[in-house]
């Protein structure tokens, strides 16, 4: 691979994105590249915004994606996709958790949630993959796994294989809830293969 890859993860504090942003780095490393990764997250304890940018490639020199940059975009939940479309591009794929955690206006009842959220994705960028992770979870028994569905259908664009990613979440994650996270990671595999179909 010549060309830097981007990665933009984004949603609010409690949704394991941090993790998740460990476990994609560390699955980069593994394969063998070189990892620039750079996180925001002041507010992620009161349900703030927190974004992770990963950039991996022969070699990295800066942490930072620049705006219209990104390969891939993941949305841990919708609404936050439309605060980032900024990084988006036509030919970014944006996967994005159909889950809504309503923001401190719309829970005041100040402001509305739109509900049109993934038809304005569509016009922004062509490749959209709406994933119901926080149902998918739910199936498998945990709903706070959610993060790893979401790494899991992210891996299906990733320029290695699965494997460097079952090893990390093998070594990172503790045994007593490594089987439901390595569930649910191949869950978001299965999960972006029947929505490319």
């Amino acid at each position: 691979m010549d060309k830097t890859m981007n990665l933009f993860l984004c949603g609010v504090g409690g949704q394991g994105i941090l993790l998740a942003s460990e476990v994609i780095s560390s699955a980069c490393m593994a394969a063998g590249f070189d990892v620039k990764q750079s996180e925001v997250h002041g507010m992620a304890q009161r349900g703030g915004s927190v974004v992770s940018h990963i950039r991996f490639g022969r070699k990295v020199f800066s942490p930072l994606i620049e705006a219209g940059d990104s390969d891939i975009l993941v949305s841990f939940e919708l609404l936050e996709a439309l605060r980032y479309l900024p990084y988006m591009n036509r030919d970014t794929k944006v996967i994005v958790n159909t889950q809504k955690i309503l923001p401190a206006p719309v829970a005041t009842g100040m402001d509305t949630y739109p509900d049109d959220v993934i038809e304005q994705l569509r016009q922004k960028v062509t490749s959209v993959y709406p994933v119901d992770a926080f149902g998918t979870a739910r199936e498998i028994g945990e709903t706070r796994a959610v993060n790893m569905v979401l790494v899991g259908a992210l891996s299906s664009f990733m320029p290695f294989d699965t494997d460097f990613f079952m090893k990390v979440i093998e070594k990172r994650i503790p045994e007593k809830i490594r089987k439901v996270n390595t569930d649910a990671f191949l869950k978001g595999r299965e999960v972006i293969k029947e929505i490319c179909l």
